[in-house]
């Protein structure tokens, strides 16, 4: 049999949920499943399967969660002949790292509580991004550049698979860039950390070594993100079903609705249920194995 489309069903490296129960009870709401392809044992899987019409991958995703019970596991359905992407970009805080750059320097100034509430606002798309940037931005004045290097070390983590997917993407010939509502003074250094070919974001103004409290114009923000993947597709002769984008806040929607594959990454509630796909346990590894690679195939 000729099997159209595959469900992929991956967890949290450190939990291992994907069982033989949970493929069973996966195949069990799929039509015409066909044997599960281990990705990596306990932690990912396919279940190839051949709908007799149309296939709504979001419902069928869906159908298969109901089915789990509970489980630690995210479900990916896609068509399986064009599961591997060319272009990839990616949103910076709260994705490709842990945290909202921002709200750390927020922090250096006593105003973390207050720039933070103003964030979850902003990416939960209560308010919109571009003057909520220029407020927070404006509450940095006085604060010296030089802190952004002590935040980045001491503050900053990376996003668990995040290296791994950035490499393995470009040693198959993907594009990747890190495509940000914040600013260059981290992209740059947080970008190359990962691997990105380039980065975007916003630009800090600075006055004798500190932020003047301004961020240059115009602000990237939804739109631009969207626009840059269009920009990058075409530069690259690619048709959208080749890109991949992944992001959580609501300045991401309109750059996850124009990509091939859009992927919620333990996003807000209104991205979540908007994007094609979403991730809530698993790290970043998940996006490589919705695209069929085996955890042998992950690029050091």
């Amino acid at each position: 049999m000729s099997f159209s489309h595959v469900a992929t069903l991956v967890s949290h490296p450190d939990r291992g949920a994907v069982s033989a129960d949970v493929l069973a009870a996966a195949a069990a709401r799929l039509p015409s499943p066909g044997e599960a392809v281990t990705l990596d044992p306990g932690i990912a899987a396919d279940i190839p399967f051949a709908p007799s019409g149309p296939a709504d991958n979001r419902a069928a995703a869906d159908a298969i969660r109901a089915a789990l019970g509970g489980a630690s596991v995210d479900v990916i359905v896609q068509e399986a002949a064009t599961r591997r992407k060319r272009l990839f970009l990616a949103d910076m805080d709260s994705t490709m790292i842990g945290q909202e750059c921002i709200d750390e320097l927020a922090d250096l100034v006593g105003l973390k509580e207050h720039v933070s509430a103003i964030t979850e606002r902003a990416m939960r798309g209560e308010i919109a991004f571009e003057p909520a940037l220029r407020e927070r931005v404006a509450l940095l004045k006085g604060l010296p550049a030089s802190v952004v290097e002590d935040v980045i070390e001491r503050r900053i983590t990376l996003t668990g698979g995040g290296r791994e997917l950035v490499r393995t993407m470009r040693a198959n010939g993907a594009y990747t860039a890190l495509v940000s509502g914040g600013f260059t003074l981290f992209t740059a250094r947080i970008g190359a950390m990962i691997g990105f070919h380039e980065d975007r974001a916003n630009l800090l103004e600075t006055e004798g070594g500190q932020f003047s409290g301004l961020v240059r114009e115009p602000i990237l923000g939804r739109e631009a993100k969207r626009d840059t993947l269009v920009e990058l597709r075409e530069k690259f002769s690619l048709r959208p079903v080749e890109t991949l984008a992944v992001g959580d806040g609501a300045n991401d929607l309109a750059m996850l609705g124009e990509a091939g594959l859009g992927v919620a990454f333990h996003a807000k509630p209104k991205v979540a249920e908007a994007a094609a796909a979403r991730i809530e346990h698993a790290d970043l590894s998940a996006l490589l194995f919705a695209q069929g690679y085996a955890r042998a195939d992950f690029a050091e």
